[in-house]
């Protein structure tokens, strides 16, 4: 590993480690097969990862050197290509192939067929869902792909996370060299707040002006934390980003730092968490080693050190300043603002705090100028936003989308359309702190200001696809089980308020309801907006405003007529057989309580009496015999 001690030396590291990349960088191949080699990139984030990716890495390597290909043909392994339904992934440089659900026993043939003969395993390739039969070998082309605009997850996919070789390769350091050698503290700031960059840890607000703020306060010593403590439910946008590129939130940290004065920072990231704990241990380490953290950064008067910090997995140290008393080592509770952390923050200095998906933004925009990004997006909300697409969705997977395209393009061209040709219903952004949002609203584009006024939030990133199985009473029920358990308790409004709305809502699912449970529902709602301490507190009634808004039919139907539409609340369903039923008595077998009566070859009846509504005489019906009403 190259020492750093200059921007002159960047420059060489730069020169040196390019060719690197050059596979990858160049363009697709033509044709296949060209004397200076192939690069196979596998996909060993976390959900590649579990699913075996690691060794078919080794196995793609000892295949290779099996095949005497080693001297032109290398395996490594990156980051989340996104594409998460389709894993684990292998993409073919320079040839523009994309192989899906690959396992460790298909390298012997991806060996054989495509880099000894040049013919590309058919098998593997994408096939289109809509086209049966068509398939699809390059990523450009596909539809998960087409309209996603690539910032902060450049990286991700092209370069080797635990290599800083290839990161300086892909022009990383280069943003914070410019920042120390041509642009003043002030400068850097100006240029993010120019941008239009605002902050990608739900609040939105402009992150160039928080760190003014944080540069105008007198203090001996100022802090940058990276808050990397993602919570949501079905959330894993910083994740995969910390295990993809983690170089690049360091960049991010170090100009962020130098723009206000900071020297020291943290990575405030979960503990359950382990992969990305790992790769932005050793980016720490190697960065480092090769001067890009520590003292006297590029020969300049600059010093930055980071060190991490784990958290409990408690969902409110998301919120800041409850994440700062945690890093202090004290409950993680959240305190009064103002002052906010950019005046008095860690250890009562001042501290600027912003999350993983802020941070990886900043780099480009250094590079390549703030008109560059404020180009993309809306007026007010600049670049593209990066979402968790999940739930009843074809495309499940990271998406990373230019801020105004609307939610009909991201769910039915990006993600696939619903699952199973069924009906869509609505889909949750902003993970339990936002709303769902019904299909009148399908059209509306993706930004701060929209989905506010439709009673949700951009949020982290959690968009979750709901579809007609789904009931939205139980949803929200599900939601405020989640706040009640996750509420520091330190503020009466969300302590009582959010355990009072779970027992309304368990009343509505159980069939126990009133008109005016939904009256107490509303009003106690609003008074949490109004009055709880943090925004966790302030935003946990939004499940169940927004869905009482766009789905109060489904809360009528509980209450007046004791029936879940959806059929998911258990105490409001019945079961029965019909006469499809063929007698196989495997219903009696697995039934738990023993209420399903019959003769082999005998039409089987439930005792309502006794059942317990387990539904599992449902799943084990071979003739679909048996249902729910």
């Amino acid at each position: 590993m190259r020492k750093i001690a200059t921007p002159e030396d960047l420059t060489r590291a730069f020169a040196e480690y390019e060719p690197l990349l050059k596979l990858r960088l160049d363009g697709p191949n033509t044709g296949t097969g060209k004397k200076e080699g192939r690069d196979l990139l596998v996909c060993c984030g976390t959900g590649c990862h579990s699913s075996r990716s690691h060794e078919l890495v080794a196995d793609l390597q000892a295949k290779i050197r099996a095949a005497g290909l080693d001297e032109t043909v290398r395996a490594c392994k990156t980051g989340c290509f996104g594409f998460c339904e389709k894993g684990p992934i292998v993409k073919v440089f320079p040839d523009d192939v994309f192989y899906v659900h690959v396992t460790p026993e298909d390298a012997g043939e991806i060996v054989e067929s495509h880099l000894k003969g040049n013919v590309p395993v058919k098998r593997l390739l994408y096939e289109d869902p809509s086209k049966p039969g068509e398939y699809i070998p390059a990523q450009r082309n596909m539809g998960f792909y087409k309209k996603q605009v690539r910032i902060a997850l450049r990286n991700c996919g092209l370069i080797d996370p635990e290599r800083i070789e290839e990161y300086i390769a892909a022009r990383g350091y280069q943003a914070l060299a410019k920042c120390l050698t041509s642009l003043t503290p002030g400068e850097a700031a100006a240029q993010i707040l120019e941008s239009g960059l605002r902050g990608r840890g739900g609040g939105g607000f402009p992150t160039g002006r928080k760190w003014q703020i944080a540069a105008a306060q007198v203090s001996d010593k100022k802090y940058m934390v990276c808050n990397a403590d993602e919570g949501d439910p079905g959330a894993f946008m910083d994740r995969s980003i910390l295990e993809g590129d983690p170089h690049g939130v360091l960049e991010g940290m170090a100009i962020a730092a130098y723009s206000f004065g900071a020297d020291q920072g943290y990575v405030y990231v979960r503990a359950e968490y382990p992969l990305a704990i790992e790769r932005i241990s050793i980016a720490i380490r190697q960065a480092m080693e090769c001067g890009m953290l520590g003292r006297n950064i590029l020969g300049t008067d600059f010093s930055f050190d980071v060190e991490i910090k784990y958290g409990a997995g408690a969902f409110v140290c998301g919120e800041e300043t409850a994440l700062l008393q945690s890093i202090e080592g004290n409950r993680g509770e959240p305190v009064t603002r103002p002052p906010f952390p950019a005046e008095k923050g860690l250890y009562g200095k001042p501290t600027i705090i912003n999350n993983v998906e802020t941070l990886i933004n900043v780099p480009p925009i250094i590079l390549n100028g703030p008109e560059w990004h404020a180009s993309i997006g809306t007026e007010k909300s600049k670049g593209a936003k990066v979402f968790a697409l999940a739930g009843k969705i074809n495309n499940v997977g990271l998406v990373e989308v230019p801020m105004g395209i609307t939610l009909r393009e991201v769910i039915y061209e990006i993600g696939g359309g619903i699952k199973d040709g069924r009906q869509f219903k609505a889909v949750q952004t902003g993970g339990p702190s936002g709303g769902c949002i019904a299909a009148n609203n399908l059209d509306i584009p993706i930004d701060f200001e929209s989905l506010s006024g439709i009673g949700s939030m951009m949020g982290s990133g959690g968009m979750i696809v709901m579809d007609e199985d789904n009931c939205m009473v139980d949803i929200a029920r599900f939601y405020m089980d989640f706040i009640t358990e996750e509420s520091c308790g330190k503020c009466a409004p969300c302590r009582v308020g959010s355990k009072r709305l779970l027992e309304l809502l368990t009343d509505i699912t159980e069939g126990k309801g009133s008109l005016e449970h939904l009256d107490k529902l509303r009003n106690l709602g609003r008074a949490m907006q109004d009055t709880a301490l943090c925004g966790l507190g302030q935003t946990a009634p939004n499940p169940v405003l927004s869905t009482m808004r766009s789905f109060m039919d489904e809360y009528k139907a509980h209450i007046l007529e004791k029936r879940c539409p959806a059929r998911v609340c258990t105490k409001l369903l019945d079961y029965f057989i019909t006469e499809a039923c063929i007698g196989c008595t495997r219903c009696i077998k697995e039934c738990p309580v023993h209420c399903i009566e019959g003769a082999r070859r005998e039409h089987h009846t439930i005792d309502k009496t006794r059942c317990i509504k387990c539904g599992v005489c449902e799943n084990v019906c071979p003739a679909k015999a048996v249902v729910r009403v």
